[in-house]
């Protein structure tokens, strides 16, 4: 079996270098699996300029995204990552395991967008109209939809690589869902 490590700094190219001096500087680390994705010298700065774009899906409803797809993808780096991200956006403890169940009775709104993200990773992109219509029902966008596939396919991104990779895990466990 091959192991993918997690490169250092004085492993990756100096533009992947100067990556990793920025990430550190913005969150104090560099995340594992950031970093692995600098064994290439181009998805580091690729997959962070996907991440930073431009969206209307932010906030909480980006972390209800990534909370939901890395469920149903069974990531454990990107649940334990965005289950601190998640509480860091106001989520509850309570909230987060709704989520990553793909409710949120809490909030029509995020209910409608947690409901679909579920669909569209289960089926693999094939939504089920009626929540596609439940969805603009509770006031989102064209806009927020096609931002909300984009979200899907950049949390997809990491979910594949760390499902592949198995490189450790640096931030706290996520706890498991109830049965």
């Amino acid at each position: 079996m091959t192991t993918i490590n997690v490169p250092t700094r004085e492993e990756v190219s100096p533009a992947n270098q100067a990556l990793f001096d920025r990430l550190k500087s913005s969150l104090g680390t560099v995340p594992n699996l950031y970093a692995t994705l600098a064994h290439s010298e181009t998805a580091l700065g690729s997959y962070l300029a996907l991440q930073n774009a431009k969206s209307t899906i932010t906030g909480k409803a980006r972390e209800v995204v990534n909370l939901v797809v890395s469920q149903v993808n069974t990531c454990e780096y990107c649940l334990a990552a965005h289950t601190v991200i998640g509480k860091m956006n106001g989520f509850t403890d309570q909230q987060i395991l709704e989520i990553r169940g793909g409710r949120a009775s809490f909030d029509a709104k995020l209910d409608a967008l947690a409901r679909l993200v579920k669909n569209i990773e289960v089926n693999r992109g094939h939504a089920d109209q009626a929540l596609v219509d439940a969805f603009f029902a509770a006031g989102w966008t064209k806009a927020n939809l096609v931002d909300t596939i984009v979200a899907i396919g950049d949390k997809t991104v990491t979910n594949y690589l760390h499902g592949t990779t198995h490189v450790a895990v640096d931030f706290p466990a996520a706890p498991k869902l109830p049965v």
